[in-house]
């Protein structure tokens, strides 16, 4: 079964919006892990303009499911955060701290010496480790040199396609997906994945582990309710 962990940033930005606690961003996570995802995914930035630290410490607490913390390790906030909650799970991705999204992965070569020692620092305190790349085959095979645990694989190339060329844009991803398996890392996928192109995805790509959804699945609950939507995202990645 491919796990579906859920990103509750946007939950987060809406709160802050107003400020206070509404919605309550704990007890969303908490819904969400009721109504079946597998996992929680937060991604907290320095300026905290979303999810916050605070956030990510109350949410180790409190939810069963898998906790998975994103971020760029070239802030000792977050290694230092992660450190302190040890999630199931930290994805490490290389992102500005004023960066709208992210929009690229790792190059695991020029990165290999850094990342080597991070990776190793999250290894020693029993954190599973992924790095955030695009599908490139010589970055999956910089990433297993690295030593981490699993790749999340860039979707936004595949996702911004057309049902036209799905097919086409899918290749690179199933090219990296073959090198993963070959090199025994297991592979996450994430970034702007929704119902229109999850189902063919999630059928294609080989020994997929894990999805991360936050954009498009909060978007869905606001017109399909978020028990109904969680629902519609578990069935999509049905193979």
């Amino acid at each position: 079964m491919i796990a579906l962990s859920v990103n509750i940033n946007k939950i987060a930005t809406l709160r802050n919006a107003r400020g206070g606690n509404m919605p309550n961003v704990i007890e969303h996570a908490k819904n969400i892990e009721m109504f079946g995802a597998n996992g929680i995914t937060v991604h907290p930035r320095p300026d905290e303009r979303h999810i916050t630290y605070q956030d990510v410490r109350e949410l180790k607490k409190a939810l069963k499911v898998e906790l998975n913390i994103e971020g760029n390790p070239k802030e000792n906030s977050f290694i230092d955060l992660v450190l302190e909650t040890k999630p199931s799970q930290v994805t490490l991705v290389p992102d500005e701290s004023d960066q709208l999204t992210s929009d690229h992965g790792w190059d695991t070569v020029k990165e290999k010496g850094f990342l080597s020692e991070i990776i190793q620092l999250f290894s020693n305190n029993k954190i599973r480790t992924s790095l955030f790349i695009n599908p490139e085959v010589a970055h999956v095979q910089g990433a297993q040199e690295i030593g981490t645990d699993r790749i999340e694989l860039y979707t936004e190339s595949y996702a911004k396609s057309n049902i036209l060329e799905m097919e086409k844009s899918i290749e690179p991803f199933i090219n990296a997906a073959n090198k993963a398996n070959e090199l025994g890392i297991e592979i996450n996928a994430g970034h702007d994945l929704n119902l229109e192109n999850l189902s063919y995805f999630a059928a294609n790509i080989p020994n997929l582990k894990e999805v991360s959804i936050g954009h498009a699945l909060i978007a869905d609950a606001l017109n399909y309710g978020m028990e109904n939507t969680v629902n519609l995202y578990l069935r999509a990645l049905l193979k």
